[in-house]
Order: structure tokens, then C-alpha cells, then sequence
């Protein structure tokens, strides 16, 4: 079997007038995350570290944000391709541990919700879905109320070899 890992990061400033999307949840807050897309900082972490360890470059390589078809696009649906794109390379998702780092809202109690989501659309269960919440301790952008940060670390599999 054929084991590698991958490793994804992503950061979106805060935006007035802009939806705060999260895991596929759309989660109520004051601001959004400005983007190209929807900014969704969680799935293109996680994107970036399915690409990653499937040796298939980086998210802005398969869906750039110079692209029109890709203005405010659903992140779901770039999870969804991602997913297209490992599996047709012969890989299959382990797990992920992923870490969305922001001083508000409080992320802790979409954790389920997001999880749920995720599953759906990488078609696979929860169980292998951690997601966790953290603070900057009010240091830096992200302390300061800037902004998310968003980390994944994935682990794919090539059961044929």
C-alpha cells in the first residue's frame, strides 16, 4: 500500500458584506472572508493538502482566482473536484487533521456541523474528519481580529500498489 502524506495552509482577511463560510457552513458572524470564492479558509487548506500529497500542485493551480467561472464559487464544489481530480490518480482518502485558528466566533460548536458536511462532500464518514479550534492569543493578524488561518494535514492512500 502506498501511504502519503499532505499538508495544507490557508489564510482569508476578514470583508464587510461578505457570508462567513467555514467548512461548508455558513456560520453567522459580524464579517465574512474575503476571497475570490467564497473564502472558505478550512476547505482550501484542506484542498491544498489533498493536492499536496497526491503530487497534484497547489489549489490556485486547478482553480486559479483569475478565473471567472471561479468568482464566489461554493468551495464545496472545489472539495468536490479535489476529490475527482485524487481519485482519478488511483488515491483514496485515510483522515484529516485540520486547525482553524481565529480569535471569533467561536468555532467549537459548527465543529459537528462541519465535520457532517465535509463527509458529504468527500464522500466518506466523520470519523475520519478531525477539525479543531484555536486562538492566536492575540498575537498577530489573527489575534488582532484580521483574519482566519486554517491548517490540514491529510493522509491518502494507493491500495493498488
Amino acid at each position: 500500500m502506498n501511504i502519503r502524506v499532505g499538508f495544507g495552509y490557508d489564510v482569508h482577511q476578514f470583508a464587510h458584506s461578505r457570508d462567513l463560510w467555514l467548512g461548508g457552513v455558513k456560520i453567522e458572524h459580524a464579517v465574512g472572508l474575503l476571497g475570490h470564492s467564497d473564502a472558505d479558509v478550512l476547505i482550501h487548506a484542506l484542498c491544498d493538502a489533498l493536492l499536496g500529497a497526491a503530487n497534484l500542485r497547489d489549489i490556485g493551480f486547478h482553480f486559479p482566482d483569475t478565473a471567472a467561472e471561479y468568482k464566489n464559487v461554493d468551495s464545496k464544489i472545489l472539495l468536490k473536484q479535489t476529490m475527482q481530480l485524487l481519485r482519478s490518480k488511483g488515491y483514496e482518502f485515510g483522515n484529516a487533521d485540520c486547525t482553524i485558528c481565529a480569535e471569533k466566533p467561536k468555532i467549537n460548536p459548527h465543529i459537528p456541523a462541519m465535520q457532517i458536511c465535509l463527509a458529504e462532500v468527500m464522500d466518506t464518514s466523520t470519523d475520519k474528519i478531525s477539525i479543531k479550534a484555536t486562538t492566536s492569543e492575540k498575537m498577530g493578524f489573527v489575534g488582532r481580529a484580521e483574519g482566519m488561518a486554517a491548517y490540514a494535514t491529510v493522509l491518502i492512500f494507493q491500495s493498488n500498489v
